[in-house]
C-alpha cells in the first residue's frame, strides 16, 4: 500500500495547493471589482496553469474588451510562427538608365522598400540615420555616378498609399505614436520638436527647433505654456501625406522635455535626406526627390530595368520583436502584421494581416475569430475587441516553442513580474508569466474598460491583485 500513498499525496497537495490559489485570487479579485473606480466599468483577469492548461481563475474570460498594447503579446507571437525568429528584411538601392564614362546618371536613383520597420532606427548600431545615409553614398560613389540627371526616388509601392490601421484616432496619428507602417518606413516616422516654455502659464510656447530640420514642412504651432508639474500635453495634428502639421495643448512651464511627432511621408523623407546628403558633396540631382505613390498619382510609372549598387538587411525579427515588447512600438506592430501577408499577395494591407492572425489561432487552438476581433496588430485602435482566455491561451501555448526564450525576455518588467502592459484611453491592461512561491508556473492576462479616476490609483490596485500569483 505504501507505493499508493506517496502519489496520492501529491496529487491531493498539487490539489489543495490550486484550490488555495483560486480563492486567493478570487478573494483579491473580488475586493478590486467593489473599488469605486470600476464602478462604470468592467474588468476581465484570467490565469491558467502554463504547464496543464488548466483554469486556475477567470471571470469575464470570454467578454471581449478592448486590450490596448497587450495585443502585441498576440502580433509578435504570430509572427514569430509564420516568419520566423531568423526573418530579415532587404532595402535595395539602385539605379535606372546608364552612366557616362563622366559619371553622369541619365536615369533615376530608387530606394526600393521591403517594409523593413528598423531602417533608420537608433535603436540598432548598423541601422542608424547616419550609418545607412553613408553606406548609400558610398555605393552611389562607387558606381562612378557623379551627377544625376534624374531622380531620387524613393519606392514605397509594397504597402500601397493606405498606411493606417482602421480605426485609429485623430489624437493618436500625429504624434511618434501613431505613426502608421510605411514600405519604406525611415527613422522610426518621427522627428522630434524642441519648445521653450513662456514666462507665465497661458503664454505662448516658442517651437525653437526640429531634429532634424524639416524645411519641407508648415509647422503651425499653438502650444500653450502650462502650470507647473502640468507635464506634456501637446499634441500634434496631421494627416498621411499632408504638408502642415498642428501643435495644440500645452507645455509645463517648468518642463524640459523633447516631444516627438510622427513624419507625414516618411518615404519622401528619407528621398529628401539622400538629395540633400548629395548636394552637401557636390553630387547634383538635377530633378525633385519623389516617392513611387507620387509618380502612381501623376500616372508615372517607375522605367523597369534596375541595376542594384547596395543591399542592406535588417536585424533578425527575434530582435525587433525584443524592442517591440520592451517599449511598445506600434510602429513595429503594425509592419508585422502587414509582413504576414507579404509571402501570399502583393496588396498587402492590414485587414489581411489580421485575418491571417485570426485564421492562424483558430486552426492552432481553436480560437473564435470573434475572441480577436482585431482592426490593427498594436492595440492602439480602440475599435479593437480580445478576450482574456484567447490571450492567455496564447501566452501558453508558445511556451513549447524552441523560440520561446527570446519571446520571453521581450516582455518588460512591471511589479517585479513578467509582463506587456497596455494602456489607452480609460483601458489598463497587463499579460504575461509569473512563477508562485509555491513553483506553479502560470500565464494570465488582466484588462480592465472604462475605470475613472487616476490610472496610477487603478494600476497599483491591478498590482495587488497579481501579487497574488506571486
Amino acid at each position: 500500500m505504501r507505493l499508493f500513498i506517496i502519489p496520492i499525496l501529491c496529487f491531493s497537495t498539487l490539489n489543495i495547493s490550486a484550490q488555495a490559489l483560486n480563492q486567493n485570487i478570487k478573494k483579491a479579485y473580488s475586493e478590486f471589482e467593489k473599488d469605486p473606480q470600476l464602478k462604470y466599468g468592467i474588468s476581465s483577469l484570467t490565469v491558467l496553469n502554463a504547464e496543464t492548461g488548466e483554469v486556475v481563475f477567470s471571470n469575464n474570460g470570454s467578454i471581449g474588451l478592448a486590450s490596448a498594447s497587450t495585443l502585441k503579446t498576440v502580433t509578435s507571437a504570430t509572427a514569430y510562427y509564420l516568419l520566423g525568429p531568423d526573418f530579415t528584411w532587404e532595402t535595395k538601392l539602385g539605379y535606372s538608365g546608364t552612366v557616362s564614362a563622366d559619371g553622369i546618371l541619365d536615369g533615376d536613383l530608387i530606394l526600393i522598400g521591403s517594409g523593413d520597420p528598423t531602417l533608420g532606427s537608433w535603436r540598432f548600431d548598423q541601422t542608424k540615420s547616419d550609418v545607412l545615409i553613408k553606406e548609400w553614398i558610398d555605393a552611389i560613389s562607387q558606381a562612378g555616378i557623379k551627377k544625376v540627371n534624374g531622380r531620387i526616388i524613393a519606392d514605397d509601392s509594397l504597402f500601397g498609399s493606405q498606411t493606417l490601421p482602421q480605426g485609429w484616432i485623430w489624437q493618436d496619428i500625429g504624434n511618434y505614436y501613431g505613426a502608421g507602417p510605411n514600405s519604406l518606413t525611415w527613422h522610426e516616422n518621427q522627428f522630434d520638436l524642441i519648445f521653450r516654455p513662456g514666462k507665465e502659464p497661458g503664454d505662448p510656447v516658442e517651437l525653437v527647433r526640429t531634429e532634424p530640420n524639416m524645411a519641407y514642412l508648415k509647422i503651425i504651432n499653438e502650444v500653450k505654456t502650462g502650470r507647473p508639474e502640468s507635464g506634456d500635453n501637446v499634441y500634434a495634428y496631421s494627416a498621411p501625406y499632408s504638408d502642415v502639421i498642428y501643435l495644440r495643448g500645452t507645455y509645463g512651464i517648468d518642463l524640459k522635455k523633447t516631444i516627438s511627432a510622427s513624419v507625414p511621408d516618411p518615404a519622401f523623407e528619407v528621398a529628401y535626406r539622400i538629395q540633400d546628403t548629395l548636394k552637401q558633396i557636390g553630387i547634383q540631382v538635377f530633378k525633385t526627390a519623389t516617392t513611387t505613390r507620387k509618380l502612381l498619382a501623376d500616372k508615372m510609372p517607375l522605367i523597369p530595368g534596375l541595376k542594384i549598387i547596395s543591399v542592406h538587411t535588417s536585424p533578425t525579427l527575434d530582435k525587433v520583436i525584443y524592442w517591440l515588447n520592451q517599449k511598445s512600438i506600434n510602429l513595429y506592430a503594425e509592419h508585422l502584421i502587414k509582413m504576414l501577408v507579404w509571402k501570399d499577395q502583393a496588396d498587402i494591407t492590414t485587414a489581411d494581416g489580421v485575418q491571417i492572425v485570426k485564421d492562424f489561432w483558430s486552426k492552432e487552438l481553436g480560437i473564435d475569430d470573434r475572441e480577436l476581433n482585431m482592426y490593427d496588430g498594436s492595440g492602439l485602435s480602440p475599435g479593437t475587441r480580445i478576450t482574456t482566455t484567447a490571450m492567455a491561451k496564447i501566452l501558453r501555448t508558445v511556451k513549447k516553442e524552441p523560440w520561446f526564450k527570446g519571446y520571453y525576455d521581450s516582455f518588460p518588467v512591471y511589479n517585479n513580474m513578467k509582463m506587456k502592459s497596455g494602456t489607452i484611453n480609460d483601458v489598463l491592461a497587463y499579460a504575461g508569466y509569473q512563477t508562485s512561491s509555491l513553483g506553479k508556473s502560470l500565464v494570465f492576462s488582466f484588462i480592465i474598460n472604462n475605470y475613472n479616476g487616476s490610472s496610477a490609483e487603478v494600476k497599483q490596485k491591478m498590482f495587488k491583485v497579481l501579487d497574488v500569483l506571486k
